[in-house]
Protein backbone atom coordinates (compact mmCIF):
# COMPACT_ATOMS: atom_id res chain seq x y z
CA UNK A 1 0.00 0.00 0.00
CA UNK A 2 1.01 3.62 -0.59
CA UNK A 3 1.90 5.81 1.72
CA UNK A 4 -0.42 7.95 2.73
CA UNK A 5 1.83 11.25 2.25
CA UNK A 6 3.63 9.65 -0.82
CA UNK A 7 2.32 12.48 -2.79
CA UNK A 8 4.12 14.99 -0.58
CA UNK A 9 7.91 15.44 -1.87
CA UNK A 10 9.01 18.42 0.26
CA UNK A 11 8.92 19.40 3.97
CA UNK A 12 6.08 21.71 4.51
CA UNK A 13 8.10 23.89 7.04
CA UNK A 14 11.58 23.82 5.81
CA UNK A 15 10.88 23.33 1.90
CA UNK A 16 13.32 20.57 1.71
CA UNK A 17 13.36 17.47 -0.40
CA UNK A 18 14.99 14.99 2.34
CA UNK A 19 10.93 14.67 3.34
CA UNK A 20 11.36 10.74 4.24
CA UNK A 21 9.16 8.20 5.52
CA UNK A 22 9.53 7.84 9.39
CA UNK A 23 7.11 5.41 10.11
CA UNK A 24 3.45 4.14 8.91
CA UNK A 25 1.80 7.38 9.30
CA UNK A 26 4.06 9.93 9.35
CA UNK A 27 6.83 11.27 7.15
CA UNK A 28 9.78 13.47 8.83
CA UNK A 29 12.03 16.67 7.29
CA UNK A 30 15.90 14.96 8.29
CA UNK A 31 16.91 19.15 7.56
CA UNK A 32 14.70 20.69 10.23
CA UNK A 33 13.16 18.03 12.19
CA UNK A 34 9.36 18.22 11.53
CA UNK A 35 7.46 15.20 12.07
CA UNK A 36 4.08 15.10 10.01
CA UNK A 37 1.09 12.48 10.89
CA UNK A 38 -1.55 11.74 8.66
CA UNK A 39 -4.20 11.18 11.17
CA UNK A 40 -7.68 10.03 9.67
CA UNK A 41 -10.05 12.42 8.64
CA UNK A 42 -13.52 12.54 10.41
CA UNK A 43 -16.74 11.60 8.55
CA UNK A 44 -19.81 10.68 9.21
CA UNK A 45 -22.83 8.50 8.10
CA UNK A 46 -26.38 8.59 8.42
CA UNK A 47 -28.87 5.64 8.68
CA UNK A 48 -31.68 7.80 8.18
CA UNK A 49 -35.12 5.76 9.03
CA UNK A 50 -38.87 6.92 8.77
CA UNK A 51 -41.50 4.99 10.76
CA UNK A 52 -42.43 2.67 8.22
CA UNK A 53 -38.78 1.46 8.59
CA UNK A 54 -37.97 3.11 5.21
CA UNK A 55 -34.27 3.44 4.96
CA UNK A 56 -33.55 6.82 3.36
CA UNK A 57 -30.33 6.01 0.85
CA UNK A 58 -29.06 8.78 -2.06
CA UNK A 59 -27.27 7.98 -5.14
CA UNK A 60 -24.24 9.26 -5.20
CA UNK A 61 -23.32 12.01 -8.08
CA UNK A 62 -20.12 12.47 -8.06
CA UNK A 63 -17.09 10.04 -8.47
CA UNK A 64 -16.00 7.72 -6.07
CA UNK A 65 -18.81 5.36 -6.98
CA UNK A 66 -20.56 7.64 -8.56
CA UNK A 67 -23.90 6.58 -9.65
CA UNK A 68 -24.29 3.49 -6.54
CA UNK A 69 -26.21 3.82 -3.67
CA UNK A 70 -24.82 6.24 -0.30
CA UNK A 71 -25.99 6.93 3.40
CA UNK A 72 -26.03 10.72 4.14
CA UNK A 73 -22.79 11.98 5.43
CA UNK A 74 -19.46 13.10 4.73
CA UNK A 75 -16.76 15.32 6.40
CA UNK A 76 -16.60 16.83 9.16
CA UNK A 77 -15.33 20.70 8.96
CA UNK A 78 -12.53 22.00 10.67
CA UNK A 79 -14.16 23.64 14.48
CA UNK A 80 -17.76 21.65 14.13
CA UNK A 81 -18.18 18.46 16.14
CA UNK A 82 -19.21 15.09 14.57
CA UNK A 83 -23.20 15.97 15.76
CA UNK A 84 -22.52 19.13 14.05
CA UNK A 85 -20.94 17.36 10.67
CA UNK A 86 -24.13 14.93 10.49
CA UNK A 87 -26.47 17.06 11.45
CA UNK A 88 -25.11 19.88 8.71
CA UNK A 89 -24.45 17.25 5.75
CA UNK A 90 -27.92 15.77 6.12
CA UNK A 91 -29.37 19.65 5.82
CA UNK A 92 -26.76 20.00 2.76
CA UNK A 93 -27.56 16.49 0.84
CA UNK A 94 -31.32 16.16 1.41
CA UNK A 95 -32.84 20.12 3.05
CA UNK A 96 -33.87 18.16 6.06
CA UNK A 97 -33.33 19.36 9.47
CA UNK A 98 -32.89 16.65 12.50
CA UNK A 99 -33.13 16.43 16.05
CA UNK A 100 -32.39 13.72 17.56
CA UNK A 101 -29.46 11.23 16.41
CA UNK A 102 -27.94 8.03 18.45
CA UNK A 103 -24.88 6.82 17.45
CA UNK A 104 -24.60 3.31 16.45
CA UNK A 105 -20.40 2.46 15.55
CA UNK A 106 -17.02 3.90 13.67
CA UNK A 107 -16.15 1.89 10.36
CA UNK A 108 -12.08 2.34 9.28
CA UNK A 109 -12.30 3.79 5.49
CA UNK A 110 -9.86 4.54 2.62
CA UNK A 111 -11.12 7.25 0.38
CA UNK A 112 -9.80 7.72 -2.98
CA UNK A 113 -9.99 11.35 -3.62
CA UNK A 114 -8.07 13.48 -6.83
CA UNK A 115 -5.68 10.37 -7.08
CA UNK A 116 -5.10 10.40 -3.21
CA UNK A 117 -6.12 7.81 -0.33
CA UNK A 118 -7.27 9.64 2.45
CA UNK A 119 -7.73 7.79 5.57
CA UNK A 120 -11.31 8.73 7.23
CA UNK A 121 -12.92 7.32 10.42
CA UNK A 122 -16.66 6.89 10.29
CA UNK A 123 -19.04 7.87 12.54
CA UNK A 124 -22.31 6.30 11.94
CA UNK A 125 -25.96 7.47 13.64
CA UNK A 126 -29.14 6.20 13.79
CA UNK A 127 -31.86 8.95 12.63
CA UNK A 128 -35.45 8.88 12.83
CA UNK A 129 -37.84 10.86 11.03
CA UNK A 130 -41.44 11.37 10.59
CA UNK A 131 -42.78 9.68 7.57
CA UNK A 132 -44.30 13.24 5.93
CA UNK A 133 -40.62 14.51 5.57
CA UNK A 134 -39.65 15.58 1.86
CA UNK A 135 -35.94 15.05 1.23
CA UNK A 136 -34.49 17.08 -1.91
CA UNK A 137 -31.47 15.69 -3.35
CA UNK A 138 -28.87 18.48 -3.38
CA UNK A 139 -25.01 18.95 -3.15
CA UNK A 140 -23.13 15.35 -3.92
CA UNK A 141 -26.66 13.44 -4.12
CA UNK A 142 -28.30 12.75 -7.67
CA UNK A 143 -31.11 11.60 -6.09
CA UNK A 144 -33.06 10.57 -2.47
CA UNK A 145 -34.61 7.27 -2.05
CA UNK A 146 -37.02 5.26 0.13
CA UNK A 147 -35.93 1.86 0.81
CA UNK A 148 -37.69 -0.69 3.11
CA UNK A 149 -35.03 -2.20 5.21
CA UNK A 150 -36.05 -6.12 4.61
CA UNK A 151 -35.10 -4.71 0.41
CA UNK A 152 -31.73 -2.92 0.85
CA UNK A 153 -28.83 -4.64 -0.29
CA UNK A 154 -25.57 -3.95 0.98
CA UNK A 155 -23.84 -4.70 -2.16
CA UNK A 156 -26.21 -1.64 -3.88
CA UNK A 157 -23.79 0.48 -1.98
CA UNK A 158 -20.28 1.49 -3.30
CA UNK A 159 -18.05 2.86 -0.98
CA UNK A 160 -16.56 -0.06 1.24
CA UNK A 161 -17.06 1.51 4.62
CA UNK A 162 -20.34 2.58 3.66
CA UNK A 163 -21.52 -0.93 2.43
CA UNK A 164 -20.09 -2.47 5.76
CA UNK A 165 -21.88 0.06 8.05
CA UNK A 166 -25.27 -0.95 6.25
CA UNK A 167 -24.11 -5.14 6.50
CA UNK A 168 -23.33 -4.10 10.35
CA UNK A 169 -26.80 -2.46 10.75
CA UNK A 170 -29.01 -4.88 9.13
CA UNK A 171 -27.17 -8.31 10.30
CA UNK A 172 -27.32 -6.24 14.21
CA UNK A 173 -30.94 -5.56 13.38
CA UNK A 174 -30.09 -2.17 15.26
CA UNK A 175 -33.42 -0.44 14.28
CA UNK A 176 -35.20 -2.77 16.45
CA UNK A 177 -32.53 -1.58 19.29
CA UNK A 178 -32.69 1.94 18.94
Amino acid sequence: MMHPLEKFKYCPVCGSSHWVEHNFKSKACTDCGFVYYANPSAATAAIILNTRNEMLVVRRGKEPAKGTLDLVGGFVDMCETIEEGMRREIKEETGLDVGKMTYLFSMPNQYLYSGMCIHTLDADFLVRVPDDVKPKAADDAADCLWIPVSEVNPADFGLTSIRHAVERFLEERLWEKY
